[in-house]
Protein backbone atom coordinates (compact mmCIF):
# COMPACT_ATOMS: atom_id res chain seq x y z
CA UNK A 1 0.00 0.00 0.00
CA UNK A 2 1.58 3.31 -0.92
CA UNK A 3 2.26 6.23 1.48
CA UNK A 4 -1.23 8.44 0.21
CA UNK A 5 -3.78 5.34 0.37
CA UNK A 6 -2.63 4.80 3.54
CA UNK A 7 -2.97 8.81 4.30
CA UNK A 8 -6.07 8.99 3.19
CA UNK A 9 -7.40 5.53 5.01
CA UNK A 10 -5.87 6.97 8.20
CA UNK A 11 -8.02 10.37 7.90
CA UNK A 12 -11.06 8.76 7.36
CA UNK A 13 -10.42 6.77 9.75
CA UNK A 14 -9.54 9.60 12.49
CA UNK A 15 -12.55 12.09 11.32
CA UNK A 16 -15.02 8.87 11.75
CA UNK A 17 -13.51 7.55 15.17
CA UNK A 18 -13.55 11.53 16.42
CA UNK A 19 -17.13 12.49 14.65
CA UNK A 20 -18.49 9.07 16.24
CA UNK A 21 -17.18 10.30 19.75
CA UNK A 22 -20.08 12.78 20.46
CA UNK A 23 -22.41 10.82 20.14
CA UNK A 24 -21.08 7.81 22.00
CA UNK A 25 -20.13 10.15 25.21
CA UNK A 26 -24.02 11.14 24.63
CA UNK A 27 -25.37 7.79 24.91
CA UNK A 28 -22.85 6.67 27.18
CA UNK A 29 -23.77 9.42 29.77
CA UNK A 30 -27.75 8.74 29.53
CA UNK A 31 -27.99 6.05 32.11
CA UNK A 32 -24.36 6.32 33.58
CA UNK A 33 -22.92 9.20 35.57
CA UNK A 34 -20.11 11.58 33.76
CA UNK A 35 -17.77 11.07 36.38
CA UNK A 36 -18.09 6.74 36.32
CA UNK A 37 -18.45 6.77 32.74
CA UNK A 38 -15.62 8.63 32.12
CA UNK A 39 -13.43 6.20 34.77
CA UNK A 40 -14.87 2.85 33.36
CA UNK A 41 -13.67 4.71 29.61
CA UNK A 42 -10.24 4.65 30.82
CA UNK A 43 -10.64 1.10 33.05
CA UNK A 44 -11.28 0.12 29.53
CA UNK A 45 -8.80 2.15 28.00
CA UNK A 46 -5.50 1.91 29.89
CA UNK A 47 -4.51 -2.20 29.50
CA UNK A 48 -5.64 -1.92 25.88
CA UNK A 49 -2.90 0.62 25.53
CA UNK A 50 -0.62 -1.19 28.05
CA UNK A 51 -0.73 -4.29 25.88
CA UNK A 52 -0.03 -2.70 22.78
CA UNK A 53 2.86 -1.18 24.49
CA UNK A 54 4.45 -3.95 25.76
CA UNK A 55 3.70 -5.50 22.08
CA UNK A 56 5.78 -2.98 20.70
CA UNK A 57 8.32 -2.75 22.94
CA UNK A 58 7.71 0.69 24.06
CA UNK A 59 8.31 1.62 27.65
CA UNK A 60 5.20 2.34 30.02
CA UNK A 61 7.19 4.16 32.64
CA UNK A 62 7.63 8.01 31.86
CA UNK A 63 11.38 9.21 32.41
CA UNK A 64 13.23 10.60 35.70
CA UNK A 65 12.33 14.36 36.56
CA UNK A 66 9.16 13.62 34.45
CA UNK A 67 7.05 13.54 37.58
CA UNK A 68 5.17 16.66 37.17
CA UNK A 69 4.15 16.45 34.02
CA UNK A 70 3.02 12.92 34.41
CA UNK A 71 0.78 14.10 37.20
CA UNK A 72 -0.73 17.07 35.00
CA UNK A 73 -1.27 14.92 32.24
CA UNK A 74 -3.04 12.09 33.91
CA UNK A 75 -5.31 14.93 35.64
CA UNK A 76 -4.93 18.01 33.46
CA UNK A 77 -5.26 16.48 30.20
CA UNK A 78 -7.16 12.74 30.08
CA UNK A 79 -9.19 12.89 34.18
CA UNK A 80 -10.63 16.30 34.40
CA UNK A 81 -11.46 17.40 31.07
CA UNK A 82 -12.72 14.09 29.75
CA UNK A 83 -14.94 14.26 32.37
CA UNK A 84 -16.23 17.90 31.35
CA UNK A 85 -16.36 16.48 27.95
CA UNK A 86 -18.93 14.39 28.84
CA UNK A 87 -20.77 16.15 31.64
CA UNK A 88 -21.83 19.12 29.01
CA UNK A 89 -23.34 16.94 26.46
CA UNK A 90 -25.86 16.49 29.37
CA UNK A 91 -27.21 19.57 28.67
CA UNK A 92 -25.98 20.25 25.21
CA UNK A 93 -25.98 18.75 22.10
CA UNK A 94 -23.52 16.16 20.32
CA UNK A 95 -23.31 18.48 17.39
CA UNK A 96 -22.58 21.28 19.26
CA UNK A 97 -20.24 20.39 21.81
CA UNK A 98 -18.09 18.72 18.76
CA UNK A 99 -18.07 22.66 17.21
CA UNK A 100 -16.70 23.93 20.44
CA UNK A 101 -14.07 20.92 20.52
CA UNK A 102 -13.29 21.61 16.67
CA UNK A 103 -11.82 25.08 18.03
CA UNK A 104 -9.03 22.71 20.08
CA UNK A 105 -6.47 24.51 17.33
CA UNK A 106 -7.52 28.14 18.32
CA UNK A 107 -7.14 28.08 21.96
CA UNK A 108 -3.40 26.11 21.55
CA UNK A 109 -2.58 29.18 18.88
CA UNK A 110 -3.83 31.77 21.79
CA UNK A 111 -2.18 30.34 24.75
CA UNK A 112 0.95 29.93 22.30
CA UNK A 113 1.23 33.21 21.91
CA UNK A 114 0.07 34.82 25.19
CA UNK A 115 2.23 32.00 27.28
CA UNK A 116 5.06 31.47 24.54
CA UNK A 117 5.31 34.64 22.85
CA UNK A 118 5.23 32.52 19.58
CA UNK A 119 5.21 34.58 16.47
CA UNK A 120 1.89 34.58 14.74
CA UNK A 121 0.75 35.02 11.11
CA UNK A 122 -1.46 37.81 9.86
CA UNK A 123 -3.60 35.44 8.53
CA UNK A 124 -3.46 33.08 12.03
CA UNK A 125 -4.27 35.96 13.66
CA UNK A 126 -7.31 36.72 11.17
CA UNK A 127 -8.47 33.14 11.45
CA UNK A 128 -8.50 33.37 15.19
CA UNK A 129 -10.50 36.51 15.20
CA UNK A 130 -13.33 34.44 12.70
CA UNK A 131 -13.37 31.22 14.54
CA UNK A 132 -13.95 32.90 18.35
CA UNK A 133 -16.76 35.52 16.79
CA UNK A 134 -18.67 32.36 14.60
CA UNK A 135 -18.39 30.43 17.85
CA UNK A 136 -19.38 33.37 20.35
CA UNK A 137 -22.36 33.94 17.35
CA UNK A 138 -23.21 29.98 17.32
CA UNK A 139 -23.39 29.58 21.15
CA UNK A 140 -25.72 32.52 21.84
CA UNK A 141 -27.58 31.23 18.83
CA UNK A 142 -28.15 28.00 19.62
CA UNK A 143 -28.99 28.52 23.73
CA UNK A 144 -31.52 31.31 22.79
CA UNK A 145 -33.45 29.05 19.98
CA UNK A 146 -32.20 25.15 21.04
CA UNK A 147 -33.65 24.08 24.22
CA UNK A 148 -30.53 22.06 24.38
CA UNK A 149 -28.58 24.70 25.12
CA UNK A 150 -27.19 25.49 28.51
CA UNK A 151 -24.77 27.46 29.79
CA UNK A 152 -23.11 24.75 32.03
CA UNK A 153 -22.62 22.58 29.27
CA UNK A 154 -20.98 25.44 27.00
CA UNK A 155 -18.62 26.27 30.08
CA UNK A 156 -18.03 22.56 30.95
CA UNK A 157 -16.76 22.42 26.75
CA UNK A 158 -14.79 25.41 27.00
CA UNK A 159 -13.11 24.96 30.47
CA UNK A 160 -12.22 21.26 28.57
CA UNK A 161 -10.71 23.13 25.27
CA UNK A 162 -8.49 25.00 27.61
CA UNK A 163 -7.10 22.71 29.57
CA UNK A 164 -6.09 20.23 26.62
CA UNK A 165 -4.47 23.23 25.07
CA UNK A 166 -2.86 24.19 28.10
CA UNK A 167 -1.18 20.97 28.61
CA UNK A 168 -0.60 20.99 25.04
CA UNK A 169 1.62 23.89 24.81
CA UNK A 170 3.32 23.75 28.16
CA UNK A 171 3.63 20.26 29.03
CA UNK A 172 4.17 18.64 25.88
CA UNK A 173 6.76 20.62 24.93
CA UNK A 174 8.41 19.37 27.99
CA UNK A 175 7.64 15.88 27.23
CA UNK A 176 9.32 15.97 23.33
CA UNK A 177 10.55 12.42 22.75
CA UNK A 178 8.21 10.57 24.98
CA UNK A 179 6.30 7.82 22.50
CA UNK A 180 2.92 8.20 22.12
CA UNK A 181 2.06 5.21 23.69
CA UNK A 182 3.86 6.33 27.14
CA UNK A 183 2.34 9.36 27.22
CA UNK A 184 -0.84 7.53 27.41
CA UNK A 185 -0.45 4.31 29.00
CA UNK A 186 0.01 5.34 32.79
CA UNK A 187 -1.78 8.72 32.53
CA UNK A 188 -4.99 6.75 31.19
CA UNK A 189 -4.81 4.16 34.21
CA UNK A 190 -4.14 6.62 36.88
CA UNK A 191 -7.23 8.40 35.58
CA UNK A 192 -9.43 5.32 35.37
CA UNK A 193 -8.91 4.96 39.12
CA UNK A 194 -8.87 8.53 40.09
CA UNK A 195 -12.27 8.77 38.42
CA UNK A 196 -13.63 5.25 39.49
CA UNK A 197 -13.21 6.20 43.44
CA UNK A 198 -14.70 9.61 42.81
CA UNK A 199 -17.27 8.71 40.98
CA UNK A 200 -17.73 6.08 43.81
CA UNK A 201 -17.96 8.73 46.54
CA UNK A 202 -19.91 11.41 44.63
CA UNK A 203 -22.09 9.88 42.31
CA UNK A 204 -22.75 6.48 44.12
CA UNK A 205 -23.06 5.00 41.01
CA UNK A 206 -26.31 2.57 40.53
CA UNK A 207 -25.13 -0.57 38.20
CA UNK A 208 -28.49 -1.69 37.83
CA UNK A 209 -29.23 1.32 36.20
CA UNK A 210 -26.81 0.88 33.27
CA UNK A 211 -28.13 0.50 30.48
CA UNK A 212 -26.63 -2.02 27.31
CA UNK A 213 -26.61 1.03 24.98
CA UNK A 214 -24.50 3.12 27.51
CA UNK A 215 -21.94 0.38 28.47
CA UNK A 216 -21.63 -0.34 25.27
CA UNK A 217 -21.18 3.17 24.04
CA UNK A 218 -18.11 3.37 27.27
CA UNK A 219 -16.60 0.21 25.64
CA UNK A 220 -16.78 2.06 22.43
CA UNK A 221 -15.16 4.77 23.94
CA UNK A 222 -12.48 3.05 25.75
CA UNK A 223 -10.92 0.49 22.74
CA UNK A 224 -11.84 2.00 19.32
CA UNK A 225 -12.03 5.67 20.22
CA UNK A 226 -9.15 5.21 22.59
CA UNK A 227 -6.92 3.04 20.84
CA UNK A 228 -7.34 2.90 17.43
CA UNK A 229 -8.01 7.42 17.75
CA UNK A 230 -4.67 7.27 19.05
CA UNK A 231 -2.91 5.29 17.19
CA UNK A 232 -4.56 6.59 13.80
CA UNK A 233 -3.55 10.43 14.57
CA UNK A 234 -0.07 9.03 15.97
CA UNK A 235 0.59 7.34 12.65
CA UNK A 236 -1.32 10.07 10.16
CA UNK A 237 1.38 12.66 11.55
CA UNK A 238 4.02 10.79 10.92
CA UNK A 239 2.93 10.24 7.14
CA UNK A 240 0.96 13.34 6.29
CA UNK A 241 2.22 17.25 7.13
CA UNK A 242 1.00 18.79 10.40
CA UNK A 243 -1.28 21.04 8.34
CA UNK A 244 -2.68 17.92 6.38
CA UNK A 245 -3.38 16.20 9.87
CA UNK A 246 -4.94 19.38 11.22
CA UNK A 247 -7.73 19.26 8.33
CA UNK A 248 -9.89 16.46 10.65
CA UNK A 249 -10.49 19.37 13.22
CA UNK A 250 -12.48 20.61 10.24
CA UNK A 251 -14.22 17.30 8.94
CA UNK A 252 -15.55 15.39 12.40
CA UNK A 253 -17.70 17.95 13.51
CA UNK A 254 -19.58 17.80 10.30
CA UNK A 255 -20.07 14.15 10.89
CA UNK A 256 -21.17 14.41 14.70
CA UNK A 257 -23.57 17.07 13.11
CA UNK A 258 -24.95 14.58 10.85
CA UNK A 259 -24.84 11.58 13.11
CA UNK A 260 -27.04 14.15 15.60
CA UNK A 261 -28.96 15.24 12.74
CA UNK A 262 -30.03 11.52 11.68
CA UNK A 263 -30.21 9.53 15.08
CA UNK A 264 -31.51 12.24 17.48
CA UNK A 265 -33.46 14.43 14.93
CA UNK A 266 -31.47 17.75 16.22
CA UNK A 267 -30.10 20.03 13.85
CA UNK A 268 -28.44 23.52 14.16
CA UNK A 269 -30.30 26.23 12.89
CA UNK A 270 -29.73 27.73 9.22
CA UNK A 271 -27.76 30.54 10.98
CA UNK A 272 -25.26 28.26 13.08
CA UNK A 273 -25.12 26.09 10.40
CA UNK A 274 -23.58 29.07 7.93
CA UNK A 275 -21.15 30.64 10.33
CA UNK A 276 -20.10 26.66 11.11
CA UNK A 277 -18.48 27.80 7.42
CA UNK A 278 -17.29 30.72 8.58
CA UNK A 279 -15.98 28.94 11.84
CA UNK A 280 -13.72 25.88 10.03
CA UNK A 281 -12.53 28.48 7.63
CA UNK A 282 -10.98 30.38 10.71
CA UNK A 283 -9.72 27.21 12.14
CA UNK A 284 -8.08 26.62 8.63
CA UNK A 285 -6.67 30.05 9.05
CA UNK A 286 -4.75 29.48 12.50
CA UNK A 287 -3.44 25.92 10.70
CA UNK A 288 -2.19 27.27 7.52
CA UNK A 289 1.83 27.23 7.83
CA UNK A 290 3.18 30.65 8.78
CA UNK A 291 5.32 30.78 5.73
CA UNK A 292 1.89 30.69 3.63
CA UNK A 293 1.78 35.20 3.44
CA UNK A 294 4.49 36.82 3.74
CA UNK A 295 3.56 39.05 6.78
CA UNK A 296 3.76 38.32 10.27
CA UNK A 297 3.15 39.67 13.11
CA UNK A 298 5.78 39.26 16.22
CA UNK A 299 4.49 39.59 19.90
CA UNK A 300 7.57 39.92 21.59
CA UNK A 301 9.07 39.82 25.36
CA UNK A 302 8.58 43.02 27.13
Amino acid sequence: MNTKTQVSLLFITVCFIWGTTWLAMELAVATIPPITATGIRFAVAAPLIILLARMKGVTIWFPKGKGLEFILISLFYFAIPFTLMIFGEQFISSGLASIIFANMPVAVLILSVFLQKQKVAIHQLLGLVIALGSLITIIGNEMSVNSHGSLIGVAALVVAVLMHALIYTNVQTRCQGIHVLTYNALPCLVAAVFLMITGYFMETPDLSSFSVLSLSAVIYLGSIAGIGGIMAYFQLNKLASPFQASICFLIFPVIALCLDSLLNGRMLSHESLFLTLFLMLGVLLTKLPEGTFRNKLSFKRS
